[in-house]
């Protein structure tokens, strides 16, 4: 889920700025841009643009050509600052991601209090039941869950407090979240390792995303292998223990027999093990086994040939929920499911299958 892009200098402006507003440092007018600009070691420009975004949420009202902009007293003062609670997929997968680290430096310079919490839903199992037990146990005013699985988000959004899903198993959930739009990207990757020749073709991916129902974006995948005449089977789509040794046992137990021509790995720490299992087995990337990652990460940059990912700029996502944050602070009702845009970037991981295991 990590992104090698970060905020904007006028996006970290823009929420220095909005912060404090909100904690009440000025009154009346706000400093003109040029004051701004000296304190803040920036450029006019970089401060102008962030101001114009302030003026468009309402906080600043605009006094025309030369004048210093009002602080809408109104608005500051139907905003209040925000427990959130950060409910993980998984700690050592989420903790120390770029995109986790920038959504709480986001919500942290909007003024808002972020709680970490001692277990994720890896941890709970996703078990409604214990997630239930855990959030009566945390004091906070809002959720953000990542990537959770349908059953858990049923539950938050039968209940009374604010929650928001970071990606996870959500269309038809009356929940306000935001992802990538992945599933059109997997459809071209799919279409494009048929088109390559591919017919044994395996994604490796959570339960979570799969059971009980699969995601739109592993229902798109599944579909794409259908419309190309390849009956999908739990070899396409393979369950598997979600603990190190069960990702590896799920890899051996795939090449054992009929070994797949090209893997589809969901998440950029899976992609790497799969990459070392295959080393292991002596198996050449793409000569004898094409490789795509469904996340992008800043390390594939690095890679020589270049990695096929699938590309998504984290700034959107990160915007979105703060933008939430805002909302539920002023009391102001939010349920929009928000895509961003993602694309298939296809490296030199991904090549045709070889000619003796076409079929």
């Amino acid at each position: 889920m990590s992104t090698p892009s970060f905020l904007t200098l006028s996006d970290q402006v823009t929420e220095h700025l909005r912060s404090e507003i909100l904690r009440g440092r000025w009154s009346g007018a706000l400093p003109g841009k040029h004051q701004l600009a000296a304190e803040l070691g920036v450029n006019n420009k970089t401060v102008e643009s962030a101001l114009r975004q302030l003026e468009k949420t309402g906080l600043l009202l605009p006094q025309g050509a030369g004048r210093k902009r009002l602080i809408n007293t109104r608005r500051r003062s139907m905003s209040r600052t925000l427990r959130i609670a950060l409910l993980l997929n998984d700690h050592v997968l989420d903790e120390k991601t770029k995109l986790v680290l920038e959504i709480k430096h986001a919500l942290d310079t909007a003024g808002h209090t972020i709680i970490t919490l001692p277990k994720s839903l890896t941890t709970l199992r996703f078990d409604p039941k214990l997630v239930a037990a855990l959030v009566r146990k945390t004091e906070a005013d809002a959720w953000l869950i990542l990537a959770a699985s349908r059953s858990v988000l049923e539950w938050f959004a039968g209940q009374s407090m604010p929650a928001f899903a970071v990606f996870g198993n959500r269309f038809g959930i009356k929940i306000p979240s935001v992802s990538p739009n992945k599933p059109p990207v997997i459809a071209e990757a799919t279409r494009h390792l048929i088109s390559l020749g591919h017919r044994r073709i395996a994604m490796l991916a959570k339960r979570a995303v799969r059971m009980p129902h699969p995601t739109v974006g592993i229902a798109a995948y599944l579909d794409t292998l259908h419309t190309h005449g390849c009956q999908p089977s739990e070899f396409n789509l393979p369950d598997w223990d979600e603990t190190n040794a069960g990702f590896h046992a799920c890899l051996s137990s795939l090449f054992r027999a009929t070994p797949p021509t090209a893997l589809i790995v969901d998440e950029v720490t899976y992609f790497v093990a799969a990459m070392q299992f295959l080393l292991r087995e002596g198996l050449k990337v793409p000569a004898d086994v094409s490789l795509i990652s469904t996340d992008d990460d800043v390390a594939f940059s690095h890679c020589d040939p270049p990695v096929a990912c699938m590309r998504w700029d984290m700034r959107p996502v990160v915007r979105r929920i703060v933008q939430w944050a805002a909302n539920v602070s002023r009391g102001k009702p939010d349920f929009a499911q928000t895509l961003t845009p993602a694309e298939f970037v296809s490296g030199g991981t991904v090549g045709p299958a070889s000619t003796s295991s076409r079929r």
